[in-house]
């Protein structure tokens, strides 16, 4: 589809004038604000081997190196033509620096967390070190958003990442260890997320301070391993202090079936959830209304790597049909999955709204 300069300096597609930026597009939609046209957003990674290859920034390095990760993460606004920039890739920057050992990977894979060596058993274990901002690996997250804000920032949403205290607790008890920790003794529990809270908001702000304009929080609660019960008992609460702690616009991530939790998690007064693809978008909607931006929800296994722009282009109009608020894929996408199938999803959301709009 052409899109063309209008004369007030906005973009015209057919009859559709985009007026907005990127950055106020997204920015817009996060706060349930009038947009020229649905934003595309990636909350999570859309980092593929090809684009690595294509500004010769590889992982493990653009997971280290803070150039090469602003450089490959601003291939989703200069390459896919997406509205957002994320540069963290992967969830364990903040683990590495509370000092787990991590599987740094090449670059057809992510790093990943040990989970054979848990460093932490107790709540008293908890300690968030002293230099824990200044970790090489937490470094190159804060310094990786201050380039792209400098030079993406006035045009395009700068999306950071921190994980929430679920998530910290799998990657430093071990994911056994403490989903049993959840079951046998819920004090305990609780106990540890209260202090494993503290690195989500020190690391949160820091990416605020640093120029991020929003944040995802993935806290991993999934729905094939927690409950809707247990997310009330153990993060409902938890979420709603971050929302209240860290001063930007969240969007919580749980990947899996959430609608058993939605209504809770619409309570925390994040600006958005970020929504897995085993959801149907409807019923999504249907549970939060206007309450809680959703986020997603083209499916990765499936549709993105193995399947057409088509197809893809499907799943873009079910979510828009169903009222999702920003489009994205449902979580960090495969590493192997062809830039076609990425770059149909903003050509789909522009050709959907010339229909509507």
């Amino acid at each position: 589809m052409a899109v063309e300069h209008s004369a007030n300096g906005g973009q015209q597609s057919g009859t559709v004038v985009e007026y907005l930026r990127p950055r106020e597009r997204v920015m817009n939609a996060l706060a349930g604000g009038r947009v020229d046209r649905p934003p595309v957003a990636n909350p999570t990674s859309v980092a593929t081997v090809e684009l690595m290859d294509l500004v010769d920034a590889p992982f493990p390095d653009a997971n280290r190196d803070p150039e090469l990760m602003a450089r490959l993460a601003a291939t989703g606004y200069t390459v896919l033509g997406f509205d957002a920039i994320m540069p963290v890739f992967s969830i364990i920057q903040e683990s590495s620096a509370l000092g787990c050992d991590i599987q740094w990977e090449e670059k057809d894979n992510w790093p990943t967390v040990r989970m054979t060596r848990p460093i932490w058993s107790e709540p008293e274990d908890v300690v968030i070190p002293e230099d824990f901002l200044t970790h090489p690996d937490t470094r190159c997250v804060l310094e990786a958003i201050r380039i792209l804000k400098s030079k993406y920032g006035d045009e395009v949403a700068i999306i950071g990442k921190t994980m929430g205290p679920w998530t910290l607790a799998y990657h430093t008890f071990g994911v056994e260890n403490f989903l049993m920790m959840s079951i046998d003794d819920s004090d305990k529990t609780k106990r540890c997320l209260e202090k494993l809270k503290e690195a989500t908001v020190l690391f949160g702000n820091a990416q605020i301070e640093a120029g991020a304009d929003a944040l995802t929080l993935p806290d991993h609660a999934t729905g094939d391993l927690v409950s809707g019960e247990y997310y009330c008992m153990y993060l409902r609460d938890i979420h709603i202090e971050l929302h209240e702690r860290i001063k930007c616009p969240l969007i919580l991530h749980i990947c899996g079936l959430t609608l058993d939790r939605l209504d809770a998690i619409a309570q925390t007064h994040f600006a958005a959830f970020h929504i897995d693809s085993k959801n149907d978008p409807r019923r999504a909607k249907q549970i939060v209304g206007n309450r809680i931006s959703l986020v997603g929800n083209v499916n990765n296994p499936e549709t993105l790597y193995a399947r057409g722009p088509e197809q893809v282009r499907q799943e873009v109009f079910r979510a828009l049909d169903a009222g999702y608020e920003i489009i994205a894929p449902e979580c960090a996408i495969p590493l192997r999955t062809r830039l076609e199938n990425l770059t149909e999803i903003p050509k789909a959301v522009k050709d959907w709204a010339l229909e509507r709009y």
